[in-house]
């Protein structure tokens, strides 16, 4: 096992990562901007760098950088969290270039479903159902005719990255050349990579994910999945486990097909195969996320098993102790994303607490919220037996929970709870078309 791990972000992950490290007795380094010298992952970890100015470029971007503080403080390995480094496969051969363990998949792994275009064909080609879509189309006029049989709508996708960038609903043709050339620059500006396909639009449609571990003696398996259909401008906001849209059936067809998934891509340590599921029950893989899910709380409430201990343990040769059938679903769990409405700093902040209701934030009262990085400013997660128990519990736990000093969504997020649909389980990802 490890003695020393380097946490390479910022802010709630960060804490996460710290605590896991802490209850498994290794020893921590945080890295930090100069705008994050006071945050509370600094305070928590055993030892601290800073790396570099307060925009992303200069410091939780510049894999030099942290590369370099992993080798002064005699790091092991380095643990990426979700955003930043965490899906970048130069990253992941740095570390492996310099004797450091990174903690995820390998850089060609990374690579392969880094790459939409490869990862679906690799998918097809393993028997995952995948969306009717092209490969990298060179123009707006290649577009144009794939869209035509395809048939509209079609959507636009970036062939690299993720998080909502790089993509494109068109529902004609006069819309393409526009759409096209958007999305493009949009992915260039965002990935470095402007190449984009299309996929026909899938809508409505649910948004299921399904986590998976894995490790090196070819154990792979799954921990059932979350709802993530919640979405506004491609932006989670709320996940829970299991779908309501789900039943035991479908569960196992979704299971099956994410092992194989895994298994097709020589897959090791924990990730997410994320598919549609239309009006019919059909499901179709969209991608693969290769770290750590923001959302991955959910499952940890229903399953009993610790992620981050798990990513730790495999990266370290660990094998699971743990096969599919020991695996079971315990009760129902919905996590609510707060984020941040502009920047400020928290005047006064009161969390809710209770049998199993989790916060997982890096706020504090008195600290200050940049604007550099992302908006969220914490995960409010509850658990217990039923789902209408979790929806009650997260609706008082929400009206519990004061941040002042932030604009925040939490009216917002009472409003999704309080919705006849979202109640009903009867939502898709047009929510709030």
């Amino acid at each position: 096992m490890f003695s020393k791990i380097l946490v390479a972000n910022r802010g709630e992950v960060a804490i996460r990562i710290i605590r896991a490290c802490k209850e498994m007795g290794i020893s921590t380094v945080a890295v930090h901007s100069t705008a994050d010298r006071e945050s509370l992952h600094v305070a928590l970890a055993d030892e601290s760098v800073c790396i570099g100015g307060p925009l992303p470029s200069e410091s939780y971007l510049d894999a030099g950088r942290i590369i370099s503080a992993a080798l002064i403080t005699k790091a092991e390995a380095i643990h990426p969290g979700y955003g930043f480094l965490a899906e970048n496969a130069r990253f992941a051969a740095l570390c492996k270039k310099h004797g450091i363990e990174f903690i995820g998949p390998g850089a060609d792994v990374i690579a392969l479903m880094g790459d939409k275009d490869l990862a679906r064909r690799a998918m097809k080609k393993a028997g995952v159902p995948v969306i009717p879509g092209t490969g990298v189309l060179g123009s707006a006029d290649e577009a144009k005719k794939a869209a035509e049989e395809l048939g509209y709508p079609v959507v636009i996708k970036a062939r690299g990255g993720g998080g909502g960038k790089g993509i494109r609903v068109v529902s004609s043709p006069d819309a393409m050349e526009q759409a096209f050339h958007t999305a493009s620059r949009e992915a260039q500006e965002a990935f470095g990579d402007g190449a984009v396909y299309l996929e026909k639009r899938i809508y409505p449609a649910r948004h299921v994910e399904v986590q998976i571990l894995a490790d090196e003696t070819g154990n792979t398996v799954s921990l059932f999945e979350r709802d993530c259909s919640i979405q506004k401008n491609n932006q989670k906001l709320v996940e829970e486990t299991p779908s309501p849209a789900v039943s035991p059936r479908l569960r196992a067809k979704l299971i099956d097909a994410a092992v194989r998934a895994a298994r097709a891509a020589g897959y090791l340590n924990a990730g997410t195969v994320e598919f549609l599921l239309d009006k019919d029950g059909n499901f179709y893989f969209m991608e693969m996320n290769t770290r750590l899910q923001v959302e991955h709380g959910v499952t940890e409430q229903v399953t009993g098993m610790d992620i981050v201990k798990w990513q730790i343990r495999i990266a370290a040769g660990v094998p699971l102790d743990v096969k599919q059938k020991d695996i079971r679903l315990d009760g129902h769990s919905i996590e609510c994303r707060i984020n941040a409405g502009g920047v400020g700093k928290v005047s006064f902040l009161h969390v809710p607490g209770g049998p199993r209701v989790r916060f997982d934030s890096a706020l504090w009262t008195g600290c200050a919220v940049p604007p550099f990085y992302d908006a969220l400013l914490g995960k409010l997660i509850v658990h217990a037996a039923t789902r209408e128990e979790a929806i009650r519990k997260m609706q008082a736990a929400l009206c519990e929970l004061v941040i002042d000093g932030v604009p925040n969504n939490i009216d917002d997020q009472i409003a999704i709870l309080s919705d006849p649909r979202f109640k009903k389980g009867d939502y898709d990802t047009s929510f709030f078309a």
